[in-house]
């Protein structure tokens, strides 16, 4: 590490489940997230401060000025830009030092089997069961840990997915039917802070699982009322009959 990433990170190295080594780990780690939208924002911008070195960032779609009210990652000079593109601006701004790749398409198929079991960490921050079923299916087929965030209205929810542990659920343990159908936030709408608060819990997340502090959410869901201001902790067991884990 050099003497400038020392002082950056010195908060962080301070911390005894962290120090040099598990910075240096941090420098090392790949994540990819998919959807650098409200969740995408918080997601990506902390862990590129965190020192995370190596970003894959994924979305095919542009930013728009509905987005701007919680999607912080982006701004107003970045209207009908790519998201990908536009979040890979902002985090190079805010650390220049962080490898990033933005892929401005949909990733899936092989592309993204590939991707995913390049990274040490699978972030999901879409708005649809459909791709959040895809991309559980393509933890457990890569055994990469999938951490899962959603956010609507004034409600939302995180849980990690550890394929490699035995004991741990899968997303489809949480939501056995495939077919069901999302609200979404151009639907249903959200207030703006949530987004960040559920985004924030991800990161955080996302460095346990790279720094190897512990197992955080694996086999629980946590649940935000943001209207009540309470935190729910849900028990979520592995389901033995479930169609997507039960046979791996």
């Amino acid at each position: 590490m050099t003497p400038e990433q020392q002082t950056r990170y010195s908060r962080q190295i301070k911390l005894p489940q962290v120090g040099e080594a598990g910075q240096e780990r941090l420098l090392q780690s790949r994540v990819l997230i998919i959807g650098m939208g409200g969740l995408g924002s918080p997601v990506s911008m902390y862990l590129a401060a965190a020192g995370v070195g190596h970003l894959v960032l994924t979305d095919y779609d542009q930013v728009d000025t509905s987005n701007l009210q919680r999607q912080i990652v982006h701004s107003q000079a970045n209207i009908g830009e790519l998201k990908a593109t536009s979040a890979r601006e902002t985090l190079l701004r805010l650390n220049p030092e962080v490898s990033i790749l933005a892929l401005d398409y949909e990733l899936d198929g092989d592309e993204l089997i590939a991707q995913t079991e390049r990274a040490d960490v699978l972030v999901d921050c879409t708005d649809n069961f459909p791709s959040r079923f895809e991309h559980n299916r393509v933890s457990l087929a890569t055994g990469t840990p999938l951490v899962s965030g959603a956010a609507i209205r004034w409600e939302g929810q995180v849980s990690t997915f550890i394929p490699k542990h035995p004991s741990s659920p899968c997303y489809q343990c949480l939501y056995p039917d495939t077919g069901i159908d999302a609200a979404t936030c151009a639907m249903e709408g959200v207030i703006a802070p949530l987004v960040g608060v559920v985004g924030s819990v991800q990161a955080l997340e996302v460095l346990n699982l790279l720094l190897k502090t512990g197992d955080g959410l694996s086999g629980r869901l946590l649940v935000l009322d943001g209207i009540a201001m309470e935190w729910q902790t849900i028990s979520l067991p592995r389901n033995p009959d479930c169609p997507a884990c039960s046979k791996k």
